[in-house]
């Protein structure tokens, strides 16, 4: 097995997430307009993306643990770190770095934007439940009037009333 294997899934797994980082730059517009249809059609989309990126990093591992004892290597220790020092050819150790590289800056960035979605959304819940709260009623104000002063005229008797 060579290397180009294990880099053209890196290379996959990269587009990906860069699919995946415009679907969240979406979703955060999506979120600040408030279109609810709209999320829900770019949470599919996204559902549908993370399902590809499951199976490509499923095929990636398989590329490594192959290439790994193909190598004489041990499978679960072979990190790209490893296979960058452990690479005689300079054409492919460039192509890995760059395209792990580009695959690690995209993860930064989707990150950050997903934690910003997250922001946004509990922002939205918070605003959402406080116009619940305005709009419901306490159960203070179910029962009107004061509690003290109903106390004070029950004990009030027939007899103290004017007649």
């Amino acid at each position: 097995m060579s290397i180009a294997g294990i880099i053209a899934s890196l290379d996959q797994l990269a587009q990906l997430h860069q699919s995946l980082l415009q679907l969240s730059l979406s979703k955060t517009e999506v979120l600040k307009k408030g279109d609810t249809e709209e999320l829900q059609k770019l949470l599919k989309k996204e559902q549908k993306h993370i399902q590809a990126v499951n199976q490509v990093e499923a095929q990636r591992l398989s590329k490594i643990r192959q290439w790994a004892t193909d190598h004489n290597f041990d499978p679960e220790a072979t990190t790209v770190t490893f296979l960058l020092e452990h690479l005689p050819n300079e054409q492919e150790n460039l192509a890995l770095e760059e395209v792990t590289t580009s695959l690690a800056e995209t993860l930064v960035q989707l990150k950050q934007q997903e934690a910003l979605n997250q922001q946004l959304t509990e922002q939205s819940l918070q605003f959402v439940k406080m116009n619940i709260e305005m709009l419901a009623p306490s159960i203070q104000n179910i029962n009107y009037g004061n509690k003290q002063k109903q106390t004070s005229e029950n004990k009030r008797s027939v007899f103290d009333s004017k007649a």
